[in-house]
């Protein structure tokens, strides 16, 4: 496999830029991910370290080696997209056989058999082999372009959202079998999703995008628990992250428009005096002792874990609790709030 360096890359389609001076690293053998909503410029670093689009300014780098003139053939990358891009009227053995039997690879009968049938065993699709790709399901045909990336053996696995297609329980089946053929394989990996739960299951490193920049990059549990901005902290977690408008004074949190007040000695002198206070749905816990009280406005059951939204003057809390609650709609809930887990920041969204 190979390790892959972005330098300052830039990519505009006009008037707009697409990518704007993004940098980043992919460890030998890392499964990188790139997460951000639509329009924030994944697929476009994609298919720039791929070759499909051209370099306006920067550098990639494979293995330290500057790759920017190399034709997409030349930089022995496999991509896997959101469609399928299969032949319907081949079979699954020869749409995974085509990429070898190519003027590029042109490899012997026998070692395209032996590629094939092992890319199947990984992916579980040997008794698939003689079907026509027409007649497959969209998981099985999402596993067969998945094998014809495999078959490859590529330096690097590039990945547009190859899952977004499929219903929940694919996904996440597939998912689980995506992480798995990494790990083993040890294939260095850049997989591109809007999918929060894609990102931060899947990545051994995340980088978030927005609007072509890169705003972030780290573990999932960095992501998570230490978001750079309020626009990252309210892209990861579900249900999101309750932000609220707050005042400090004397070493206290007033909350805007609710009588909430959160004590904040130990940032205190890092905080500016009005910010903006995040609260994990999860760090807020009903306790009949509890300091704070609201009143129950909607409950959302979702079987393993239950969303309860507490009012507290004009604000409207979520909480998430373990299992299901006993509590009903119109009740009066006493609650606590995990003061080590708080996230600040500042009135232009930068954490404090």
């Amino acid at each position: 496999m190979t390790e892959v360096i972005l330098k300052n890359i830039s990519k505009r389609f006009k008037d707009v830029a697409a990518v704007e001076d993004v940098s980043f690293e992919i460890n030998d053998g890392e499964f990188f991910v790139l997460l951000g909503p639509t329009g924030a410029g994944k697929t476009t670093t994609l298919r720039l370290i791929a070759g499909l689009e051209k370099l306006d300014g920067g550098s990639i780098l494979f293995d330290g080696y500057e790759i920017n003139e190399l034709t997409p053939a030349s930089r022995d990358v496999a991509m896997v997209f959101q469609q399928y891009s299969l032949y319907p009227n081949m079979t699954v053995y020869d749409n995974l056989a085509f990429p070898l039997r190519s003027p590029v690879h042109k490899l012997p009968e026998d070692e395209i058999q032996r590629r094939v049938e092992e890319a199947c065993e990984i992916l579980r699709i040997n008794h698939l082999i003689e079907r026509k790709t027409a007649h497959l399901s969209g998981g099985e045909m999402q596993r067969v372009s998945i094998g014809r990336a495999i078959v490859r053996e590529p330096r690097l696995f590039l990945m547009d959202e190859p899952l977004s297609n499929l219903d929940a329980k694919l996904r996440e089946s597939l998912r689980v079998e995506l992480e798995h053929i990494q790990k083993t394989q040890g294939s260095t990996t850049l997989y591109v999703t809007h999918d929060q739960v894609e990102a931060l299951t899947m990545a051994d490193r995340i980088g978030v995008l927005n609007s072509g920049r890169l705003v972030q990059i780290g573990t999932p549990n960095d992501i998570y628990d230490r978001p750079a901005t309020v626009f990252v902290a309210k892209l990861v977690g579900s249900p999101s992250i309750n932000l609220i408008e707050a005042v400090r004074e004397n070493g206290t949190a007033h909350i805007t428009n609710s009588p909430i007040q959160v004590p904040v000695d130990g940032a205190g002198q890092d905080l500016p005096r009005e910010f903006i206070l995040g609260v994990r749905p999860e760090d807020i816990h009903p306790n009949p002792k509890g300091k704070y009280e609201g009143e129950v406005v909607l409950i959302e059951p979702l079987g393993v874990e239950t969303v309860i939204h507490i009012q507290s003057g004009e604000r409207i809390l979520q909480s998430l609790v373990p299992g299901t609650t006993p509590h009903k709609i119109g009740d009066n809930l006493h609650y606590e709030i995990i003061r080590d887990r708080l996230h600040f920041f500042d009135r232009d969204g930068r954490r404090v």
